[in-house]
This record gives C-alpha cells, structure tokens and sequence, in this order.
C-alpha cells in the first residue's frame, strides 16, 4: 500500500493542478510543493519501516492486473532499489522549489509533468512485474518529452525527437526479451525469469536486447549522444532529473534483469562491457575537456562517472579464478553508491549552471569570469560540488568511484590503473571549468550586476551540500541498506554462471 500510495499520490496531484488551470499559479506551486515533499515524508516513514537485514522483497503489493495473460500489479522493493526510490522522492521537492527561480509560460502544466514524472519513476524502480515495469518505463518518456519539448532551448525539438527515439527504439528490444521470457516461462514475474534454464545463445541475444534499452538509459558509449543535446536544451528542472534519476534506470536494469537472468551471458561478454566502461570514463572524459558550454561539459561528465556504474556490475567476471562473493559485493557496493552520489552532484551542478543561466542568459564558459566577488555564498556552494565531481575525499563522488576501483584492482591491476586516470582526468575538466567561470577577473559587464544566491535557490543546493558531505564522511548506512540484498544478488549470480 505505501508503494501504492507513493506512485499514485504525485500523479494524482498532478492532475489535479492540470485542471486547476494556469489562473491559479500561487495554488499549483504550493500543491507540487505539498505534495512532492509528502510523498518524500511517506518514503522516509518506509525507510523506518524497512528491514535492512531481511532478505527478499519488503513492501510487496500484488493484485491481478490482465488475468488472461497472467499481468499482475506487482510493486516491491529491496536493498537495490529502495535507495533508488529515496533518491527520486528527495530530488523532485528540490527541483519543485526551484521551479520558480525564472519565468516559464504555463506554470501549472510545468509542475505537473514533474509530479507525474515522479510518480512513473518510482513506478520503474517498484514494478516486480516484466510488463508493468515496462508501461512505467515507457510512460516516464511522455512527461520528460513535454518538458524538453515545451520548455528547452531554442534547439529543443531535435533535442526531443532525438531523446525520444533512442530511448523508444532501444526499449523495442526489451520488449521483445520479456515476451520470449514470458512465453518459456508462462509468467511475466521477473523472479519467475530468474529460474529459467536458457541456453548460451539464448542468454546472449536476450543479454543484447537489455543492454540495448539499458545502454542508452545509462548511457553508454557509443549511443551516448543524446544525452548532451537534452542537456543543453532542457530547462534547469529537466536536466537535473534527467541526471539524476532517469540515468540511473539504465544501471537498476543491468542489475535488476541482466545479471540474474542471464548470469552466464554477463560473465562471457564482461570484457566487452568493461572495455565500453573504460572508453566512457577515459575517452568521454577527455571530450568533457574541449567543451565550452557548461551543460555541455557536465553532461560528458555524466557519461564518464555512469561508466563507473557498468565497470562496477561486470568487472568481478573477468577471472573467475579471483571472482568471489566479497569482490562482486563490493564492486556492485561501488556502483550503486556511484548511482547516488552521481544523482546528487551532477544534479547540484546543473542547478547551479541554471542559477547563472537566469542571471547572465549564457551557458558559455567564456562569458563568465569573477563570479565570486559578486556571488561568494553561490561560489562557495558551486566550487563544493565541482570538487564533489571530482571525487574529493570527504565527499561522496570519492566513494562509489574508490569502491569500483578497489574492487577492479582485485581483479586487474591494469583495468583499475586506467579506471583511476579518471580522478587526474574530472579534477581537470572540472577545476578548469571552476577556474575561468567563478575566479579570475570579470569579464561580462553582465557580472557586475548579478546578486548573490536567493533563499529560495539557497536552500536546495545547501541540502545537497550536506547530503554530499555526509555521504563522503560516512556512507554505513547507505551500505548496510543495501548489503543484504547485494549479497543475494552476487550469490545468484555466481550460482547461474558456475562460478
């Protein structure tokens, strides 16, 4: 029921300020705003609730949805995807009370693809039912496609279009895996397709068809290129969800349906996904370097620290004589504790890019410079969160990065040498960027004029600072939260690929 209730009650309102109408924009915001931080209080009242040491699903609802095809409203969560959850329920309230900051035609229609948005995302990371999650999954693209489409840049229609179609086509292949799934299996059960005896060639091409829709969610080097474009033309609120959940998606999915399902098919084309990883992190990394525009640079950052992610899921399988339960709990550890943190800087960061955007109306490197001798609260906060990018120790972009690599050196010292170039590689792009936009002297009469950061935008990026911090000091807690259900995800793993 609490599930239930935590997907439903932002759609709801959102609907609900759909039909308000724009005359009443006062009531709409401080209904998103009631409503998103509610579902966030219901969320933190499961976390209370939630019995870290129990195996299995906690909260689990079922209900017959389709008899006829045995489709069930199924909703649960566990250790990997509850965090998930909390990630979303934290950030949309933050994106809600931003949302005001700078004008946008039709307020309430703006609000409420955020509240259903919410609600879809929760949905994803809940279904334990193969077709459901694909209706959320599939679903969630609407409302991020209206807020890109209405509300982006001057380029927003490619950028769209071009969001659109690779999520969608990459999706068709996941599609086409659950039905065969279903038909061996007579259930669309995602637990039921954890059973299932597939041959070599059957594992690989259904492996194939996740990763297609998982790759490009994450994303993964090379269908990759959406991302930036979306970046770039999304309102600030657009590109922070963007960042900081709907990436996520792709890393759940490898976890949630490749790994368990086709366990054998993961460790023999592990190599493959290790060297993509390494491309992502290295490469796009560098490409992060020769960017001018600031969304631009932050979201090739994005593709390089989601590499992290994928390094972390299938690094354990590159020697099976080293492989062990311990490595794969922490390198699994790794990338969901990569996933978090990720949501909270890069999320931090884009609203930051979006505080200076409705000051100066320019996103180019080049036309800032000396913003903290008219800004220093906002410096401060936003030279925080760059160093958090570039995975400082104390913060929580050190931690998840440090566990893959730990993990990885286990098992290749050369593969965690590479995967460790990223700390010299996201300390330049970032302290560059940090260097030619906050310091130095001004260069944009614009910048003599701007004041310092509102309480209204204050308070967000604050709450984020501690929750960064507090993770890079200690993250125990997110661990223990997850432990148990790792820990039973690498033993079926091991147990499915003979390892």
């Amino acid at each position: 029921m609490i599930l239930d209730l935590m997907i439903w009650a932002p759609i709801i309102s959102g609907l609900i300020i759909l039909m308000i109408g724009k005359n009443y924009g006062s009531l709409s915001y401080s209904l998103s705003i009631f409503s998103s931080s509610l579902v966030f209080v219901i969320s933190l009242y499961a976390l209370s609730m939630y019995d870290s040491s129990q195996t299995g699903i906690q909260f689990e609802l079922i209900t017959s949805w389709i008899e006829r095809f045995d489709i069930n409203y199924h909703l649960g969560v566990d250790g990997i995807s509850f965090p998930l959850i909390l990630l979303t329920t934290f950030i949309t309230p933050i994106v809600l009370l931003t949302s005001r900051t700078s004008e946008k035609s039709n307020l309430h229609q703006y609000l409420a693809s955020f509240l259903i948005l919410e609600g879809l995302m929760i949905g994803v990371f809940s279904a334990l039912d193969a077709f459901l999650f694909y209706v959320f999954w599939e679903a969630m693209l609407i409302p991020m496609f209206i807020i890109i489409g209405i509300w982006g840049g001057k380029n927003r229609v490619y950028a769209t279009i071009k969001f659109f179609l690779y999520t969608f086509l990459g999706s068709v292949f996941m599609l086409i895996a659950i039905i065969y799934l279903y038909i061996q299996t007579g259930s669309y059960s995602i637990f039921d397709f954890y059973n299932i005896d597939l041959s070599r060639t059957e594992q690989i091409l259904i492996f194939l068809a996740f990763l297609f829709a998982f790759a490009v969610k994450i994303p993964m080097w090379p269908v990759h290129t959406w991302l930036p474009d979306a970046h770039v033309e999304a309102p600030t609120g657009g590109s922070v969800i963007l960042a900081a959940i709907l990436l996520k998606m792709g890393g759940y999915g490898l976890l949630r349906f490749s790994l368990p399902i086709t366990p054998n098919a993961s460790s023999e084309l592990s190599m493959v996904m290790v060297v993509l990883s390494l491309i992502a992190i290295i490469y796009i990394g560098m490409v992060a370097l020769s960017q001018t525009d600031m969304k631009k640079l932050i979201a090739y950052s994005s593709v390089a620290h989601m590499g992290f992610v994928t390094l972390g899921t299938f690094v354990v399988f590159l020697d099976h004589e080293i492989a062990s339960l311990e490595i794969m709990n922490l390198a699994i550890s790794g990338a969901m504790i990569q996933m978090i943190s990720h949501g909270l800087i890069s999320g931090a960061l884009f609203l930051c890019i979006g505080v200076m955007y409705d000051r100066v109306h320019s996103r180019e490197i080049d036309d800032y410079g000396g913003v903290a001798l008219m800004m220093p609260r906002f410096a401060g906060l936003m030279v925080f969160f760059a160093l958090a990018n570039a995975a400082l120790p104390g913060t929580s972009g050190f931690v998840g990065e440090v566990l893959v690599i730990l993990a990885s050196l286990k098992v290749n010292f050369w593969i965690a040498l590479l995967s460790g170039t990223t700390l010299v590689i996201g300390a330049a792009y970032t302290l560059w960027m940090i260097k030619r936009v906050i310091f130095g002297d001004v260069t944009n009469e614009k910048i003599n004029d701007i004041q310092d950061v509102s309480a209204i935008e204050l308070i967000p990026l604050m709450i984020l600072a501690i929750m960064v911090l507090a993770m890079g000091v200690y993250p125990e807690p997110l661990m223990n939260l997850m432990y148990v259900s790792i820990n039973d995800l690498s033993k079926l793993v091991f147990l499915g690929a003979g390892i």
